[in-house]
């Protein structure tokens, strides 16, 4: 189990969009020091925050346009992290002065950042983003002093939702119905419906199909670390294994982006996408606020488990709960190998 290793050739959500101006900010994204900032024309700019000289964080320097400034002698580098002034040394500027630069970019309100030495890929389609007629939640933020790991197996656990979040989305079946499991090229889906109950609390506002209805929890894990929790609900009778969808389905998807800082803290986006009242700004603020109230739930309990966990002096085990994320683990392992050779 690679807790204090990690996939690098991946897009990484860094921060929300509106996170970064034309400032230096320092981050620390996969054990790594990095500094982000936009530039003159409102580019988002990555660099590895320590000048080669001795090392002075390049965030304590100064922002020159679309350069940065090192605060202890003035060596200058631009976006692709080419020194373009050194003043101490005249003519010609050293060769070895100069620092890594990151690809990044924004995309779904999100700025997203690549940490690898391959070619970067594509960035995670959303079906729907730009359809008028999907209503989005507010962008979400949250640190959590666990290993990313931790809340991926939180992610791909449909089954804790029936202690952890009694008030939100709990509900009849999520302790005890069976769980189905499906591999995916790049991933794990743990899925179940459970049919003719009661839609859990967080639900009950949305829903106009009585006192019971039909429900699907889909819970898909992609590596390295992006979740897409689907809620589908039905009138009770209509849904089910292998039953299209009917018009009147209610469908919300959560979309969770998490971040290795390091080995022991995670940072987490999110956003709620919902096939229904795109301009409903009330539900739009409810819906977000649920959401913030139960993952600071997650937060308390997976901060727990990283300290018991670090901190064992007794075995711990695996129920068939976490089969899943088992699995998903497997494939983080196999990725992180074959970057290692």
């Amino acid at each position: 189990m690679q807790v204090d290793q990690f996939v690098t050739n991946a897009w990484y959500v860094a921060g929300r969009s509106t996170d970064f101006e034309q400032v230096l900010k320092p981050v620390t994204l996969l054990g790594e020091q990095i500094v982000i900032f936009r530039g003159e024309q409102g580019e988002a700019i990555a660099l590895e925050d320590a000048c080669p000289h001795r090392k002075l964080p390049l965030s304590k320097g100064n922002l020159k346009g679309s350069t940065v400034e090192c605060g202890y002698h003035g060596l200058t580098f631009d976006c692709s992290g080419t020194c373009v002034a050194a003043p101490t040394q005249g003519d010609p500027i050293p060769k070895r002065a100069r620092v890594r630069s990151y690809p990044v970019t924004d995309k779904y309100g999100f700025l997203w950042i690549f940490m690898g030495a391959g070619t970067p890929g594509k960035i995670i389609d959303i079906p729907n983003f730009d359809n008028p007629n999907w209503g989005k939640t507010a962008l979400g933020a949250l640190a959590i002093d666990c290993n990313y790991l931790y809340v991926v197996d939180n992610l791909l656990d449909p089954s804790h939702v029936a202690w952890v979040h009694v008030t939100s989305f709990a509900g009849a079946g999520t302790g005890d119905h069976p769980l189905d499991i499906e591999d995916t090229e790049d991933g794990v889906t743990v899925s179940r419906w459970i049919c003719g109950e009661p839609a859990p609390p967080y639900y009950q506002s949305l829903l106009a199909y009585g006192d019971n209805c039909d429900r699907k929890q889909h819970y898909e894990c992609r590596v390295p670390s992006t979740a897409i929790n689907m809620s589908v609900y039905t009138r009770a009778g209509t849904g089910g294994p292998g039953v299209a969808l009917p018009d009147d389905a209610f469908i919300n998807i959560s979309y969770n982006f998490i971040t290795p800082v390091d080995a022991d803290r995670s940072l987490y986006f999110w956003f709620q996408h919902r096939n229904s009242d795109p301009d409903n700004q009330a539900t739009n603020d409810a819906m977000f606020a649920g959401a913030v109230m139960a993952f600071n739930e997650d937060k308390e309990v997976l901060e727990a488990v990283q300290t018991g966990m670090k901190n064992r002096t007794t075995p711990y085990l695996n129920l068939g709960l976490d089969a899943g994320a088992m699995r998903f683990r497997k494939k983080i392992d196999r990725l992180i190998a074959l970057e290692n050779e």
